[in-house]
């Protein structure tokens, strides 16, 4: 029951995903982290197929790094969204990635952005965004308290409305969360909110 978010606020953009890594009826372990830091300026969120998750995202990552050492300029976020949607589209037609994205970036020029892309290679440009399960109570959630000019307080506080209603609607709600944020700063770790801790495992 995988659930990915993200919102563009004022100067910045916010993603949150579960950090769940489940199969079948087994939860394997719960401090997965769904959020790529692509390169300095950029978050990718995923949510799908564990094996696809790991090996698409990874792939985008290594492919944006190689354009800049290429190059000497990184990509910007719109391009990385294109690039990514060209890969997806690509792929669908030999042998698909069931991976949904979200693209948060900050550019000099533009400001932050945020990428709406799914496993059929759909792309838009959007201020909120939501894949998964929880996805139906994080849009209602933003719907209904989301505006443009946010500040980083509002929009974790929101993120945390979206966390709760998650937990307390979603008949199996995965327990931890991980928040990143990205602006002119760059790409970050912002807080984790964890209601179930990994058992430590013993070296006997």
């Amino acid at each position: 029951m995988e659930c990915v978010f993200g919102m563009v606020g004022n100067g910045f953009a916010l993603v949150v995903a579960d950090s769940s890594a489940v199969h079948s009826i087994l939860v394997h372990k719960s401090n997965e982290d769904k959020i790529m830091i692509l390169d300095s300026h950029k978050l990718m969120g995923a949510s799908g197929e564990a094996g696809d998750r790991a090996q698409f995202t990874e792939y985008v990552q290594k492919n944006v790094a190689l354009y800049q050492f290429r190059n000497g300029i990184p990509l910007t976020t719109a391009a990385a969204a294109n690039f990514t949607r060209g890969e997806l589209a690509t792929a669908l037609r030999k042998n698909p990635y069931m991976v949904n994205i979200i693209l948060a970036g900050y550019d000099k020029e533009t400001g932050p952005s945020l990428y709406y892309i799914d496993y059929i290679a759909t792309l838009h440009k959007v201020d909120k965004a939501a894949f998964g399960y929880g996805s139906y109570f994080s849009l209602a959630m933003m719907d209904r308290h989301y505006r443009k000019d946010m500040t980083v307080e509002e929009a974790v506080d929101l993120a945390d409305k979206c966390i709760m209603e998650i937990r307390s609607r979603l008949v199996v709600a995965p327990p931890n969360f991980v928040i990143k944020i990205v602006d002119k700063d760059g790409a970050r770790e912002y807080a984790w909110r964890q209601s179930v801790k990994d058992a430590p495992v013993s070296d006997s």
